[in-house]
């Protein structure tokens, strides 16, 4: 059996190929409109904005993880779209993408939208809970914040 080789990338949408874009943007439909039953915008405008980051894990080229990083208007990072190919899971790729997600987004503070389940994951990351859950597509999500480091 050969050994699987993962490889980290990081784009902005400017360096993203036509064939990179459309696979990273199949692999969220297929999570997050399909399987989780959320039909919403999935396209929000955000992933053609200049200060965006697009960090994934492939094998032999095809997508097994990825999530994004926004530049919000404050300064602030935002992590979103943390995705796992469901023949990927349990794999470690989450947490490789957000160790290579937080060298990206440095000191500065940066916030995501956890779905509930998935705390604890972020809290070892050095994620706090910031505000009460809330329910977006029927799916319950935490507000998680973590703080800008010093130095």
């Amino acid at each position: 059996m050969p050994q699987q080789t993962t490889e980290l990338r990081t784009a902005s949408f400017a360096d993203l190929t036509a064939r990179t874009l459309h696979d990273l943007l199949k692999l969220r439909i297929d999570v997050f409109v399909v399987e989780q039953n959320c039909p919403y915008p999935e396209l929000d405008g955000r992933d053609v904005e200049p200060g965006t980051r697009h960090i994934w894990l492939t094998d032999g080229g095809a997508p097994l993880a990825y999530l994004r990083i926004l530049a919000d208007p404050d300064g602030v990072a935002r992590i979103g779209r943390v995705v796992v190919a469901p023949a990927a899971r349990g794999g470690g790729h989450a947490g490789r993408l957000m160790t290579a997600a937080l060298e990206v987004v440095g000191n500065r503070q940066c916030v995501l939208e956890a779905q509930s389940h998935l705390v604890a994951f972020y809290s070892r990351h050095g994620f706090a809970v910031s505000g009460p859950e809330y329910v977006e597509d029927g799916i319950p999500h935490t507000p998680m914040r973590r703080e800008a480091i010093d130095g």
